[in-house]
């Protein structure tokens, strides 16, 4: 049986912190993306919904990367092996989750709801299986990043403010796909969204 070596405090915290880092750095790439995903889909037509929860969005996942990074290093949190390693396989595996999800929408992918008239509903990879697979991304990350050095009053905190905010997300995905006319109904199982 392979040993992993427990980490000492300073390093298990410093390869965290570099961990976080590239997670802020994927979230820049994700932004990038969106910017340009706008553009494309304003220049056809493209009808943006719940502009005024995305502000809510973003703060409450950048206080997620800096909780991340403030709680291990206030409290001492110690990084925990198996806590640790099965966090960080978790959050690597949101990440893919992610990824599928914004290569499956190509350019219909976005941090904002927006809607491109004429275009059907996207059910391919993720969005077969579920609705809004990029939530289940998010709400995995969120638990899961945080836990990796035992931050779990970060991991808590912003699991609550998480499910509250997903509510107003997902109700505002559904309302804007069924006013496109792209929903039969809010409970069809394969239905995808526009920016989930």
């Amino acid at each position: 049986m392979i040993s992993i070596p427990a980490m000492t405090a300073p390093t298990s915290l410093t390869l965290y912190l570099l961990l976080i880092g590239l997670v802020a750095a994927e979230r820049l790439a994700e932004l990038i993306t969106a910017r340009r995903h706008t553009a494309w889909s304003l220049a056809r037509g493209g009808r943006e919904y719940g502009r005024g929860h995305y502000p809510a969005m973003v703060a409450l996942h950048t206080a997620l990367l800096v909780g991340c990074v403030v709680e291990p290093m206030v409290t001492g949190r110690p990084f925990v092996p198996l806590l640790g390693w099965s966090a960080l396989a978790c959050a690597v595996a949101a990440q893919c989750l992610r990824w599928w999800c914004i290569a499956t929408l190509g350019k219909r992918w976005n941090t904002r709801v927006l809607i491109v008239p004429g275009l059907p509903l996207v059910e391919a990879g993720p969005y077969r299986l579920l609705r809004h697979p990029n939530y289940v991304a998010v709400v995995a990350e969120g638990v899961a990043l945080p836990l990796v050095h035992s931050a779990w009053m970060t991991a808590l905190g912003f699991t609550a403010l998480n499910l509250m905010l997903l509510r107003v997300r997902i109700g505002c995905e559904d309302a804007a796909l069924t006013d496109g006319g792209r929903l039969r109904a809010p409970a069809s199982v394969h239905s995808a969204g526009a920016a989930s």
